[in-house]
């Protein structure tokens, strides 16, 4: 036997090999290289077989000096010492085991002394009892055959009593309705039959087969009661199997039951509806959900029993298994596009789950966790996506609702309302879908856990396609086609082809909102709950980039803010075009007063003043004349060519306009336009600008009189008061009034200006007419 190797220290090992070299039997079974090895002889050589005690001293002398052979001398002598001892202790120890063993062989000697005399005497006794019991057993051979005969035919007789006595035992089951014992006795008496049957039980025979037969007739009636319990009819069909009826005909009816079955117990959206209220309101009547899942246990145990009777059948049974979860999935979708939340949910996937479990016990090769897990999946995104849907139909109908209200009554402050509506349905919203979702992470169902690191993505994605299909949404509410609202399907439809311009304010503010506010809340929330997990590979991706919804909704503010001035200015320029077309300049008389137009234009601007300040906060004011960049003097309004265009001489006021164009060349440059800010001012000041431009361009397109041009001069003169103080830039404006005169005067045959005495007649006079006018009006 091999001894295992254990790890020894250096020491052990060494005395082992001193031991095992001095107990060796063949000294001379060295190693081959022993001779080879002399050669190479070094100070760890004295151990080994081959070592020479002259070259080891003459090597210890090369290589060592006095103190080292002296200390090299103290170790070998503490080496001999505890080498003398340990062998001592060694031969002590196999002397002792030595006098243990002669004392055993001693012992046993005499032990032994005498076992021979006892061995024979034994033999000789077993000798005499195997005599003595073949003599018995000859003795006795005939009565045991006699007997043995005897006891084959009782047994005989009893099978033919209880051949004569099955037609009765049948009729008697028959009328118990024990089958199962009937079936147990025609059966056991069926070989007989086949032996016999045809000449000596012939009678018997034909008895049993009418019994049977009307066994068969009642069997197959309980199979097909619906009043008779699952379990029973499951022992029918076994019973008719044992008595070799064709079953596999009743396989198709039976299969087509449990698909009856499976119709019976898909989930409708009622019983959806009371199983989410029985799960939040814990005192109200069970009665629906007891109902379901005694139903399902029935289906189950149907189940099994068919797996019984038709081993076979395990793709069918998978198939409806699978089936009837489908169906639970699909109504839970139906069920998911009203207006739930995720405690209805969770009621909902309570009751699958456990209709799963159900049947996962009793069908273990149909998979159904799995299956129901692939099929959760779908609706649990559908859910998420679902809940989305309706986030954005509550910020439209926040913004229509008012809308609508704005066009019908025209109050003032719908647009605020609107405003804060879109902001509540936007945030407050998105807190509530998150706070949904949570409550879909924390419950422990097993099916949701499996789906956890799912949910974080689909949330996170949903936000992202969420706020893209919400600009695309914004784009559509203001008149805009958009793709992304296309891709989305929206339901609300195209809103009419007018749309107010004061909601496409509210818009641009609501981007902005979304932007500066709403994001960043939203980003936080979804990094404090819903950033652990997720299935999403690294070279993906994040699913919300925040970064990239603010970049769009600043993207669309900007746009909604251009496209709100740009709506307003159209209505300027419509109402502009609608006075310089309709008026024949040329023939045009005396100006008595302000024209009409002043007031459409200036009441006009007013109204887009309002909207303008329920929605933009007020800013700073810049550009007043005091502060501005440009020139305190327009190039075409200085003294000089106010003088000139006082002048009657028409060639005078021709060579004035020559002169003030070659003034505007030395004069610094006065900015119009600039960035557009979301502030009141900066809006109010660009729509001003726009519209002046817009007169300009109608006053060029048309041919003017003296009374036309001196109209268009006391219309301009009495809208720089009001327009200066609506706007931050009156410089800008000075200028821009300015050109619609000069141009005016360009496109006049006689460009003779009122007089300024007569200027500020008319324009006293509309003052004090418009102070009477809103002292009259409530």
């Amino acid at each position: 036997m091999e001894v295992e190797d254990v790890p020894l220290d250096d020491k052990a090992k060494r005395m082992r090999d001193l031991l095992s070299s001095f107990y060796s039997p063949d000294p001379s079974m060295s190693s081959p290289n022993s001779n080879s090895s002399s050669k190479y002889l070094t100070l760890d050589a004295i151990n080994t077989t081959s070592f020479d005690p002259d070259q080891y001293m003459n090597l210890l002398v090369h290589k060592s000096n006095l103190e080292g052979l002296l200390q090299r001398h103290v170790e070998m002598a503490a080496e001999i010492k505890n080498l003398d001892t340990d062998l001592q202790m060694l031969v002590y120890e196999n002397y002792n085991k030595f006098i243990s063993a002669t004392d055993t062989i001693k012992q046993m000697k005499s032990n032994i002394v005498g076992m021979e005399a006892n061995m024979e005497q034994l033999l000789d006794k077993i000798m005499s009892v195997q005599s003595r019991s073949d003599g018995v057993n000859t003795s006795l051979f005939e009565k045991r055959e006699h007997i043995e005969k005897l006891h084959r035919t009782r047994n005989l007789l009893r099978k033919l009593q209880f051949i004569y006595d099955l037609p009765a035992r049948l009729a008697k089951c028959i009328k118990s309705e024990a089958y199962a014992d009937a079936v147990k006795f025609y059966t056991g008496a069926m070989p007989i039959f086949k032996a016999y049957g045809d000449s000596s039980f012939q009678d018997c025979k034909r008895a049993s087969e009418e019994a049977v037969a009307i066994i068969i007739k009642n069997l197959q009636g309980k199979l097909f009661s619906d009043s008779e319990s699952i379990q029973a009819r499951a022992e029918a069909a076994v019973l008719l199997k044992q008595l070799d009826f064709p079953v596999d005909s009743l396989k198709v009816k039976l299969l087509e039951k449990l698909e009856q079955s499976v119709a019976d117990l898909q989930l409708n959206i009622e019983e959806v509806g009371n199983a989410s209220v029985d799960s939040n309101h814990p005192s109200t009547d069970p009665a629906p959900a007891t109902a379901h899942d005694a139903s399902v246990r029935e289906f189950a145990e149907a189940i099994r029993a068919y797996r019984v009777i038709f081993p076979d059948s395990d793709n069918q049974l998978t198939r409806l298994a699978q089936d009837l979860v489908s169906r639970h999935f699909g109504t839970t979708e139906q069920y998911i596009k009203k207006q739930v939340w995720s405690a209805d949910l969770l009621g909902v996937l309570r009751i699958i789950w456990k209709d799963v479990l159900l049947l996962e016990d009793v069908l273990h090769e149909a998979a159904l966790t799995n299956y129901s897990f692939e099929a959760a999946q779908i609706s649990v995104k559908f859910y998420i996506a679902n809940k989305f849907t309706h986030l954005q139909s509550e910020i439209s109908d926040a913004l229509k609702k008012v809308q609508i209200k704005q066009k019908n009554s025209g109050e003032d402050y719908s647009l605020q309302v609107a405003l804060e509506g879109g902001k509540k349905a936007v945030l407050q919203g998105s807190m509530n879908v998150l706070l949904d979702f949570r409550q879909l992470l924390d419950d422990d169902l097993g099916l949701l856990v499996k789906l956890r690191d799912f949910i974080i993505d689909w949330v996170q994605e949903g936000f992202q396609e969420f706020f893209r299909a919400l600009d695309g949404h914004f784009l559509l509410l203001s008149g805009r086609h958009s793709s992304a609202s296309q891709d989305q399907g929206l339901t609300e439809g195209k809103l009419d082809d007018k749309v107010l311009a004061g909601l496409v304010l509210v818009l641009a503010q609501i981007s902005l909102f979304i932007e500066q506010n709403a994001i960043p809340r939203i980003t936080e929330e979804i990094g404090a709950s819903f950033s652990d997990g997720g299935v999403r590979r690294y070279e993906n991706g994040p699913a919300f980039v925040p970064g990239e919804i603010c970049r769009i909704f600043r993207s669309a503010s900007e746009k909604f803010l251009h496209l709100y001035i740009k709506m307003t200015t159209q209505r300027i320029s419509v109402l502009q075009k609608r006075k310089f077309t309709a008026t024949t300049w040329v023939k045009h008389k005396e100006p008595r007063e302000v024209s009409m137009f002043v007031d459409l234009f200036l009441h006009e601007l007013e109204g887009i003043g309002r909207e303008v300040k329920q929605i933009l906060p007020e800013g700073l004011r810049r550009h007043r004349r005091a502060d501005s960049t440009g020139s305190t003097a327009s190039s075409r309004s200085n003294p000089l060519r106010e003088e000139k265009l006082s002048r009657s001489n028409t060639q005078r006021a021709r060579s004035q306009l020559l002169e003030t164009h070659l003034a505007k060349l030395f004069k610094q440059k006065i900015e119009i336009f600039t960035k557009v800010e979301f502030t009141q001012g900066s809006v109010l000041t660009t729509v001003v600008k726009l519209g002046l431009k817009s007169l300009q361009e109608f006053v060029r397109l048309q041919t003017f009189s003296r009374s036309g041009f001196q109209q268009v001069q006391l219309d301009i003169q009495f809208m720089r008061t009001p327009l200066k103080e609506m706007a931050e830039d009156e410089a800008a404006i000075d200028f821009l009034l300015d050109e619609v005169v000069v141009a005016t005067a360009e496109r006049c045959l006689d460009p003779t200006p009122l007089e300024p005495p007569i200027l500020d007649r008319l324009m006293q006079a509309k003052l004090v007419k418009t102070r009477e006018q809103n002292l009259l009006s409530p």
